[in-house]
């Protein structure tokens, strides 16, 4: 592995996240990358609680706490308190949460579709599956490849 190797990738992951905030920045709702993580993983994974997103995250769970109070107070998630435990609570995605992450999902998709497109047809597998090994690398679940905000799905 070379100098040369990381900063080709680095150039790659700064034009995936190019990709990503553009997609968020075309919603009405104002969403930062880390509320959409937060979005995308109770999609992915259902109902989750703050301690599961905090974990995710890879945060502390007060700065996961407040991400979510925000997510909530603008509508875009639903708590529920737990009947057995009301200090544990459950967060899901309103219907506007559902389509805040579908829109931003299928505007990135597009944007990955059409980069894909630009790249020879003989070189186009390569490069999916130099992604695929990369993102197996950096320990992202291929389940939840299509919403990941770094490395988006196959297309």
């Amino acid at each position: 592995m070379s100098e040369a190797h990381i900063d080709v990738v680095m150039e790659a992951c700064r034009a995936l996240v190019g990709i990503a905030a553009a997609s968020v920045a075309e919603v009405d709702d104002h969403v930062t990358l880390p509320q959409l993580r937060v979005l995308i993983m109770i999609s992915t994974q259902g109902p989750l609680n703050i301690a599961a997103i905090a974990a995710g995250l890879k945060v502390n769970p007060s700065n996961a706490s407040r991400a979510c109070d925000r997510l909530v107070r603008a509508g875009l998630l639903d708590r529920q308190e737990s009947p057995a435990d009301r200090r544990n609570s459950t967060l899901s995605l309103t219907d506007r949460g559902t389509e805040i992450v579908q829109t931003i999902t299928d505007r990135r998709r597009e944007a990955i579709e059409q980069a894909l497109r630009s790249i020879d047809p003989a070189q186009r597998g390569h490069v999916v599956s130099a992604f695929e090994h990369f993102t197996a690398a950096a320990g992202e679940s291929a389940e939840h490849l299509q919403f990941t905000v770094l490395w988006p799905g196959n297309a």
